[in-house]
């Protein structure tokens, strides 16, 4: 009994490893009736499996290779599409337009096909994987102009909150959200040009051109207002002979605040965070004149990048009729060294 049962899986196991039905979709004139252009993409590949490579492995290998062809074909039809509508909204004079155009046509070598279905197949005798990747084109239409929606009415979504944060005066955090809209922008634009390329009959309902258009005008006016003006959050400690003191932050920001810079209270919401740590230091006291050097460590955080950008130690001399005066006077003067040092990182 467990001799028939052993037989029976092996036997099985065979089955599945060498008895599949050879597919008609391997025939290239079927693959053309099954699958007309005017209703699907396809994609189709096929390789050997190598001696000691899983049999697995090499299938996923083909089909995604098939996927690859499918979605290659798709570009052609997109490239083609827009550089057509190029031509002719260039020789028209309308170059807002054609702008427009090459954006989208620019976004199609990130195309990932939706709902492609692929199918494999194995022939043990000439150990070949075929696999065969097709999409209909209605049903790719249904989901990017769904697509299409979901992402515009984000957009939009993006720009209001954009908006209440400018008004609030929290302009770092409304360039995050002008950031996060131009990036669903590129979805967009390859949606229309797929849609485009599958049916070039479509109204502008289905692609939605006019409404993008404006929200796109909104988000680089948005973005041109936004980027006047460079955002700071200063960190201050610094010590004039035991006193606490502001006085390097408050001429700093001053100084700054007259070359367009703004600051804020929270350093979540700074272009930069700049730290100041600083000291005086009795330098010489001659016939009453009293001569003191402030000794200020600066270092400047980019919150873009993610990094410190700058960082540095710097010494200045200062000079008055006492010493808490001229560690104050040098407090002063390094304020327009600091910013000597760091104006070409924050673009002043």
């Amino acid at each position: 009994m467990k001799k028939n049962i052993t037989l029976l899986l092996l036997t099985a196991a065979f089955s599945l490893a060498f008895g599949q039905i050879k597919p008609d979709w391997l025939d290239e004139d079927f693959r053309r009736m099954k699958f007309p252009e005017n209703v699907y993409f396809t994609g189709f590949a096929y390789g050997e499996v190598a001696a000691g490579k899983p049999l697995q492995e090499v299938t996923q290998q083909i089909k995604t290779e098939a996927q690859a062809d499918l979605s290659r074909k798709i570009r052609v039809q997109i490239t083609s599409r827009s550089q057509s509508e190029i031509a002719a909204v260039s020789a028209g004079g309308q170059y807002r337009e054609s702008e427009s155009f090459s954006n989208r046509s620019a976004t199609e070598s990130s195309a990932e096909v939706v709902g492609a279905k692929t199918e494999s197949y194995y022939d043990a005798k000439t150990r070949l994987v075929y696999a065969l990747a097709v999409a209909n084109r209605y049903e790719l239409l249904g989901y990017y102009k769904s697509n299409l929606t979901m992402n515009l009415t984000q957009i939009e979504s993006l720009l209001q909150t954009a908006k209440n944060l400018e008004t609030g005066g929290e302009k770092a955090k409304a360039r995050q959200q002008c950031e996060a809209a131009k990036a669903l922008l590129d979805n967009v634009r390859y949606a229309q040009s797929l849609l485009t390329a599958i049916d070039s009959n479509l109204p502008d309902s289905d692609l939605q051109q006019t409404k993008t258009e404006h929200l796109y005008s909104a988000l680089t006016q948005m973005q041109a207002r936004l980027a006047q003006g460079v955002y700071i959050y200063v960190e201050s400690s610094e010590d004039v002979f035991g006193q606490k003191a502001t006085i390097i932050a408050n001429k700093l920001k001053a100084d700054l605040a007259n070359n367009g810079c703004s600051f804020v209270e929270n350093a979540a919401d700074a272009d930069f965070q700049l730290k100041i740590n600083g000291s005086t230091r009795l330098f010489s006291n001659e016939n009453g004149f009293v001569f003191c050097y402030a000794d200020v460590v600066v270092e400047l955080y980019d919150n873009h990048k993610q990094k410190v950008v700058y960082s540095d130690e710097i010494a200045q001399k200062g000079g008055s009729n006492s010493q808490e005066k001229a560690g104050r006077k040098a407090m002063e003067n390094v304020v327009s060294q600091i910013i000597e040092k760091i104006k070409k990182w924050i673009n002043i």
